[in-house]
């Protein structure tokens, strides 16, 4: 019995990003490719990554002149979906057709309609990606995540524009044919719990455990309890206690569990709509984290287990920079910069604008997350010494990211965190082409609505330069932009906590995006 603080507002793997989903579907699917424990890519789903020295990948020009690359991947020979139907390159065709679909919903369709200018099934098993362009990354297809054509296709074809919310995944979320990992999901209560069992159509080692249950407890309080009476065995990281939460229940609890804590590439920060006309000026935004101690937080709060961010990139990271503006706790600077953005008169401890109107935002995060709330009290109380009025309004996650950050709806703050891999190039995050909209179906994760040519073009840049020499100052570039900018407020760089039984081995975290789940079968009772 595994523990996870959210369930999943969808099932489907390329609509909506949210971790307790990932982590569910990696015990029942298998990426094309991945970053491994040790960060290094790897295949899963194909027999071996595309090479230029091996003629896997080849570079071409495109009959418009462009520099570009083609890259060929094969099937696992014996990869099937849970309902015994082969997977194919019909699969890969499909998959592409519904990822570039304008109103499908994927959440990263720029991959699927732009980057990839064409696909080729060679025969059933070995297919050629044909890149828009030349690309480093040309041998890593993680996001490009299989759907069973034989299934999909009709709920699919019958209106493109409904099938985020007709997908098999949420109508039939059971149905062994959507899945070919070494489980398969058998059981989903709403809100509740999902049941793996083992999948007899997987073709890889043979998992230990007959069944997995995944159960919901978004309380973090009660997540506690039900460890402690046995309800539960395992807190994955990815999805489970916070870290202030784990090193208490340590102290208490260390001689009948291991706890294991990863830093990983996990970004805790706040996403600031600057749509919003206080949020549109970059004053208010540098004050608002100015008006933060987040050195003091990271020490309290989490013993400093979880350093300070200054920016989105990690320093575990090798492009990770040190040269940008860096915006130390001043509230007297803070309230400076206020004044000069127009809000100068102070009411009743706001502070207003010459038309009356308030300093006042929303502030939203995942409900039950008891370091998120504690974290959200705390900036609150700090605000207010600046004059600044924030009203926190919390959701349920399959809430918040479901709609309410998917479909930009929030109005002012909301606080989360992401994960990336290895040197993840941020385009999904801050490309000016990945803001959601309706037109584009509420694809992108550039929820801020962040719009910077120059970024634009430095992440377009990094894409195609592959020598290290060359990138760092392209990835320095792009940092101080971030830092200048200020589109999300940085926070800190989150460490997991893993609080697993003693008989439980063979869990190895990742410290990034892709969860340790991926290798389930790998996971043992020493009984």
């Amino acid at each position: 019995m595994i523990g996870a603080i959210q369930f999943p507002g969808t099932f489907h793997p390329s609509i909506d990003a949210m971790a307790t989903k990932n982590y569910i579907l990696d015990m029942a699917r298998r990426p094309f490719t991945t970053f491994d424990q040790d960060w290094k890519l790897i295949c899963m789903l194909c027999t071996e990554l595309p090479s230029l020295e091996k003629g896997t990948a080849v570079e071409v020009t495109r009959p418009d002149g462009t520099r570009a690359i083609d890259a060929t991947f094969t099937i696992q020979p014996g990869a099937a979906w849970g309902d015994g139907t082969p997977i194919t390159t019909k699969d890969v065709l499909f998959t592409w057709e519904v990822g570039k679909h304008p109103q499908s919903g994927i959440t990263n369709s720029q991959m699927f309609a732009k980057d990839i200018a064409g696909i080729t099934a060679i025969d059933d098993k070995t297919f050629t990606i044909h890149w828009d362009k030349f690309r480093c990354s040309y041998d890593s297809i993680n996001d490009f995540l299989l759907l069973p054509e034989h299934l999909e296709r009709p709920v699919f074809e019958a209106d493109p524009s409904q099938y985020r919310t007709r997908t098999l995944y949420d109508t039939d979320r059971t149905n062994p044919g959507l899945y070919f990992g070494p489980y398969r999901i058998t059981r989903v209560e709403s809100g509740a719990y999902v049941v793996l069992e083992q999948n007899p159509s997987w073709w890889g080692e043979k998992p230990s455990f007959k069944r997995i249950v995944v159960r919901t407890i978004e309380n973090t309080s009660a997540m506690e309890a039900n460890l402690l009476s046995g309800e539960v065995d395992f807190v994955a990281g990815e999805v489970g206690l916070s870290i202030e939460q784990a090193i208490a229940f340590e102290k208490r609890n260390g001689k009948r569990f291991n706890v294991v804590y990863k830093p990983g590439l996990f970004f805790e920060h706040i996403d600031l709509k600057l749509d919003n006309p206080i949020l549109a000026d970059v004053r208010v935004r540098r004050a608002l984290l100015m008006s933060i101690d987040r050195d003091a937080i990271s020490r309290q709060l989490f013993e400093g287990k979880q350093p300070v961010a200054h920016g989105q990139v990690n320093p575990l990271d090798r492009y990770y920079s040190d040269d940008f503006p860096k915006y130390p706790f001043d509230t007297a600077a803070a309230v400076k910069l206020l004044e000069e953005a127009g809000w100068t008169e102070l009411r009743g401890g706001i502070r207003h604008d010459a038309s009356g109107r308030r300093l006042s935002l929303e502030f939203q995060s995942t409900a039950g997350n008891r370091t998120r709330e504690l974290v959200q009290q705390v900036l609150q109380a700090q605000w207010q010494k600046a004059g600044i009025e924030v009203k926190i309004n919390n959701q349920p996650a399959r809430v918040l990211f479901g709609s309410t950050m998917r479909e930009r709806q929030f109005s002012g703050m909301a606080m989360f965190a992401w994960l990336s891999a290895p040197e993840n190039i941020p385009r999904t995050i801050l490309h000016s082409t990945m803001i959601p909209t309706p037109e584009n179906g509420f694809s992108g994760q550039n929820y801020v609505g962040f719009s910077n040519p120059e970024a634009d073009k430095l992440i377009d840049d990094l894409e195609v330069t592959c020598k290290e020499d060359d990138a760092r100052p392209l990835w320095t570039r792009l940092q101080q932009i971030y830092a200048e900018q200020l589109p999300s407020l940085p926070l800190y760089f989150r460490s997991d906590s893993y609080i697993m039984p003693p008989w439980l081995e063979g869990v190895r975290p990742t410290g990034h995006q892709y969860a340790s789940s991926l290798w389930v079968e790998q996971w043992r009772s020493k009984q």
